[in-house]
């Protein structure tokens, strides 16, 4: 048992650091564009992200406390989601700025809006990939003992995918080479998906 650092949550982690969100990682980051009931725009990363279902494919993140994205989004029911890419992993960290709801965070990171097809929320049109969705649920999360917790799971279907000629190989989407950026743990860690990790593992049958 002395291998091992053991915690309870509830107690504090004991630790310089919360290793929690290291050790659930890297994640997929949820670069959200909403817009408001009169069209104003926001653009935010969530680093709780994540798809939740192929057919039909429904993404989702967290919004840890009630922010922008989280009451456009109640007001209008769509958002797209947009790949961060190495490139522009400097564009993503500028639009996490903590900055008042009048401010655009696209212009924060020199950044252009693409319109999108189904939905109002424009695409942010330097990513090779996004999604438009709409959403299919909004979850205020609970603890065990149902008490509730200020964070929300939304939940959206891809209704429209968006994506870059250059990222088809063949006709078949090449991650490795797209340089997805994926959130770490610790304050500031990041990873970018690169060939030299690629590793393939076909399923027993």
């Amino acid at each position: 048992m002395n291998d091992f650092h053991y915690y309870e949550p509830a107690q504090g982690h004991g630790l310089p650091h919360d290793p929690f969100n290291a050790i659930v990682g890297p994640r997929p980051i949820g670069w959200i564009s909403s817009s408001d009931a009169a069209g104003k725009v926001n653009l935010a990363p969530y680093s709780f992200f994540n798809a939740f279902n192929y057919i039909p494919p429904i993404v989702g993140f967290s919004s840890i406390g009630r922010k922008d994205s989280l009451n456009n989004i109640e007001q209008t029911g769509e958002f797209t989601w947009n790949l961060v890419t190495y490139p522009l992993a400097e564009s993503m960290n500028q639009t996490c700025a903590m900055v008042a709801p009048e401010v655009d965070e696209f212009e924060l990171g020199n950044l252009t809006k693409a319109p999108s097809r189904l939905i109002a929320p424009p695409r942010v049109a330097e990513s090779p990939v996004s999604f438009e969705c709409k959403v299919t649920q909004i979850i205020q999360l609970q603890r065990a003992d149902k008490s509730l917790v200020p964070s929300w799971l939304v939940l959206g279907e891809v209704v429209a995918v968006h994506i870059a000629h250059r990222m088809l190989k063949e006709g078949i989407y090449d991650t490795a080479t797209a340089q997805h950026v994926l959130r770490g743990g610790g304050p500031a860690d990041y990873f970018a998906i690169q060939p030299e990790s690629l590793f393939r593992m076909t399923r027993p049958t």
